[in-house]
């Protein structure tokens, strides 16, 4: 993910800067680091599992509780593969 990606991400569900940090559990700074991609000059990479989260919450998903998830929109709806 990029800083643009990352930017875009934030802004298309509507989030200030701190809201996102709250979402992801980071600090409003780290979130700034992340949009301008860099910190004091040195490169800052979004990590994996920050990307992996901001999927998730562009899917809806605000709390995980472990439960195996569909593996497809079909799944999602509870429709088999026949069903379709």
């Amino acid at each position: 993910m990029t800083p643009e990606t990352f930017k875009t991400w934030r802004k298309t569900l509507g989030l200030k800067q701190k809201d996102a940090a709250d979402k992801l559990g980071l600090k409003k700074r780290v979130i700034q680091y992340y949009e301008k991609g860099h910190r004091d000059g040195k490169k800052v990479e979004i990590p994996k599992s920050v990307e992996l989260a901001c999927m998730a919450l562009s899917l809806g998903y605000e709390e995980y509780d472990g439960r195996p998830l569909p593996r497809s929109a079909t799944e999602a709806l509870g429709e088999t593969a026949e069903d379709v």
